[in-house]
């Protein structure tokens, strides 16, 4: 058995015992995060059956993605998109995990419409309120949602979050509650209807988001060790 082998072993261990333990059935989505990890890797952990790869850079992503073999995968962009990077995100992606601005959903929807495609996107909260993280206040998350009725080519899914660094999950676990919170109330909106997915919770934190509501993960040390950040 392959280091990757047993480790991703592992993390699906701890992910079925924090379902578990949270009492929850549905299936939790692990998002494989590959920065800085090249294509031989990623297509050892795609034979492993994860289905599942997040990409923080479009220009990584440009450069890894024609090697992969990727016939059986979904591909995230989980890292903060910039409105001149949207052509090739739509183009390379099936799924957005950071949308925090209107003037980013405008140019989403409007390069979705050329792709002829109606593009799957979460929204970012910035639930720590850090100066230095991208995403939404958690208190203007609502007004934004409804202000994304007019967009025709792209659907709203969920949330997504990076939570503050801490010491221990336990520190940041009352912000995973928060957002699992705010993701039932936006969900009984009618903006909010096609919500199903909370993205939160990384290497070190995984299991507390679990617990707290995630429905994906993104785990990326704890697959490949030190040579990649977690996010």
């Amino acid at each position: 058995m392959s280091p990757l082998e047993t480790n991703l072993n592992f993390v699906r261990e701890k992910i079925k015992a924090a379902a578990l333990r949270a009492g929850r059935k549905e299936n939790i989505t692990l998002v494989a995060v590959t920065k800085t990890v090249g294509a031989p890797r990623v297509n050892e952990i795609l034979a492993l059956g994860v289905k599942d790869i997040g990409e923080n850079r479009i220009q990584e992503a440009r450069i890894k993605f024609p090697e992969l073999k990727k016939e059986k995968a979904a591909f995230h962009m989980i890292g903060h998109l910039q409105s001149n990077k949207v052509k090739d995100a739509v183009k390379l992606f099936d799924i957005i995990h950071s949308v925090d601005s209107l003037s980013l959903a405008d140019a989403i929807d409007k390069e979705s419409a050329k792709a002829g495609k109606k593009m799957p996107c979460l929204i970012e909260v910035n639930i720590g309120s850090e100066i230095s993280k991208a995403g939404l206040k958690y208190e203007d998350a609502k007004s934004f949602l409804k202000e994304t009725v007019k967009y025709k080519n792209i659907r709203f899914e969920g949330l997504m979050t990076v939570a503050p660094i801490a010491e221990s999950p336990e520190q940041v676990r009352p912000y995973f509650k928060k957002m699992k919170q705010l993701f039932d109330e936006l969900k009984k909106t009618p903006e909010g209807a096609n919500f199903k997915h909370l993205s939160m919770g990384m290497s070190q934190d995984y299991e507390a988001a679990i617990e707290e509501g995630a429905t994906l993960v993104r785990v990326g040390s704890a697959l490949f060790g030190s040579r990649t950040t977690g996010l």
